[in-house]
């Protein structure tokens, strides 16, 4: 009896275990098993990791325009190799002469970095901003006869004295690209839109013209050095050493006023590694 009893205790028990539910085989997890990513680190305490420029400008429309839409396009740092910086346009309805644009973004920038944008045209203040410029640091992007050239350098070469008159530097820069046809008609001296887009991605062209008007001044001995051995290296978006400031390429006893025509934006968009040159 017990071996029979023995045989339904077993049987009950098979009968139990087939009745049970069988387990399901758990699933992996989608990315499970696989390494853990790096936490992205924390932002860096220090802010000032965007540099920050303090430019001067000359005009009221088409430098900050301008200067706004390098903010825009490369500031962010993420076609400069991660360098950030913040170009704050320092400038005033109708305009400043050159040694009040010098004064102005001295006052605005304090211990900051600044510079100066401001042309030839027909300015007889230009020394002594210069003068004042060296006497506190400030950098200058001297244009002769005015910025309309280094916009009309994104499209071509320029060349022939022009005694500050920019008549025929605007003519070419209408008929250049179709979004500047209307350039400086009714005062649309605006760099927005469509200008933006024209100029975008000229950059590097931009400067090689610039940089070559340096090599072409009747001084005879001005040259624009490469700076790509001198540049300072980093990765990601570090404390960073002072950055890269290329001199114009003249001579020091070139006359700035002979200089025509000529523009040192170019030195700006190198110095913020836009452009490698």
């Amino acid at each position: 009896m017990s071996t029979g009893g023995g045989q339904q205790q077993g049987q009950h028990d098979d009968q139990g275990q087939a009745g049970e539910s069988p387990r399901r085989k758990r699933k992996s997890r989608k990315g499970e098993g696989k390494p853990l990513a790096a936490p992205e680190p924390p932002p860096p305490e220090d802010t000032r990791a965007q540099r920050v420029l303090y430019v001067g400008c000359e005009g009221e429309s088409t430098e900050p325009d301008y200067l706004n839409y390098l903010n825009e396009r490369f500031g962010d740092g993420k076609l400069t190799g991660g360098r950030r910086f913040r170009i704050q346009p320092v400038y005033a309805r109708n305009g400043l002469t050159p040694a009040r644009v010098v004064a102005q973004v001295q006052a605005k920038a304090e211990e900051d970095e600044a510079w100066a944008l401001f042309d030839r045209d027909q300015h007889h203040d230009i020394p002594e901003a210069l003068e004042r410029a060296a006497e506190q640091g400030t950098e200058v992007c001297f244009s002769h006869p005015s910025f309309d050239l280094w916009l009309l350098l994104h499209f071509q070469a320029f060349g022939g004295r022009r005694s500050g008159s920019s008549k025929d530097v605007v003519d070419a820069l209408r008929q250049a690209h179709s979004a500047f046809k209307d350039f400086d008609k009714r005062n649309n001296k605006s760099v927005k839109e469509g200008r933006r887009t024209a100029l975008d991605k000229k950059e590097s062209d931009a400067v090689s013209r610039a940089r070559s008007m340096v090599k072409q001044c009747e001084h005879g001995t001005c040259k624009a050095k490469s700076t790509r051995k001198d540049r300072y290296q980093w990765d990601g978006a570090p404390e960073r050493p002072d950055p890269l400031i290329p001199d114009s390429g003249h001579a020091a006893d070139c006359p700035v006023l002979d200089r025509d025509p000529s523009t040192d934006v170019w030195r700006l968009l190198v110095s913020l590694e836009i452009v490698d040159a």
